[in-house]
């Protein structure tokens, strides 16, 4: 991963700090430095950057991008289901505390509930190397955010329909398409789901598989999927409301 590290100087203005504030907390373990073999400059990982930030978003992209596996904060990896239903009976709960969305919280308790779920029929005993999800949120940006290394949309859905060829038709399957009642084809199931609350409701949507992403929001008809600039392993969601 050293040609994706920061310099002191990058890290500064993203953190808004001096360099000189780096460089102490660096020394007293604050927020940690690496050095590049041979040298004695201090560089910086993007992802302990923006886990700094609490831009779980950027943290869990690298994650998803990166070949080098790296374990995640336990703050936000949920390596079992039962870890993850833990942790969303309390979002649940925290949501259930803002007035304006007490009419609502448990439609976005349910998104996410389906979206994670779904990472972890697809990828039963297939996980290509991390197994279990990233998952995140964020109350008062009001986001909540999911990941997996996983196997991806076309990979689950090839299994039953061999012929479809990208990302970009394996996701549009998932999210308009009832497939079959047998996991791990239901994951198109949850997703129809997912589309179905969004576009009804003020929530926002993005997701991505593979090199193929959406963003969806309350009202629209189409699922305007794009080509994304980069491909990711598994899938990465983040859900605004």
């Amino acid at each position: 991963m050293q040609d994706k590290l920061l310099t002191i100087g990058e890290t500064a203005k993203l953190l808004d700090v001096s360099i000189d504030t780096l460089r102490r907390w660096d020394k007293t373990g604050r927020f940690k430095a690496v050095r590049k073999t041979g040298g004695g400059d201090r560089y910086y990982q993007p992802e302990d950057v923006a886990a700094y930030l609490g831009d779980y978003f950027s943290l869990a992209k690298l994650w998803t991008q990166d070949n080098i596996v790296k374990e995640l904060e336990s703050d936000y990896y949920c390596a079992t289901r039962d870890v993850f239903k833990a942790r969303l009976q309390r979002l649940e709960s925290e949501l259930g505390k803002i007035p304006d969305l007490r009419q609502i919280y448990p439609l976005i308790s349910a998104i996410t509930g389906e979206i994670g779920d779904n990472s972890f029929a697809h990828n039963l005993g297939n996980w290509p190397d991390i197994m279990g999800i990233f998952f995140a949120y964020d109350l008062e940006k009001r986001q909540i955010i999911l990941a997996d290394r996983g196997q991806g949309v076309l990979a689950t859905l090839k299994r039953v329909r061999p012929g479809i060829k990208s990302d970009a038709e394996a996701v549009k399957i998932a999210f308009t398409e009832i497939i079959s009642g047998r996991e791990p084809e239901a994951r198109g199931n949850g997703l129809k789901f997912v589309r179905e609350v969004i576009i009804s409701n003020d929530f926002g949507l993005f997701f991505k598989s593979g090199d193929s992403e959406l963003a969806l929001e309350r009202g629209d008809k189409n699922l305007n999927i794009r080509k994304a600039d980069t491909a990711i392993r598994g899938c990465l969601a983040q859900i605004k409301f």
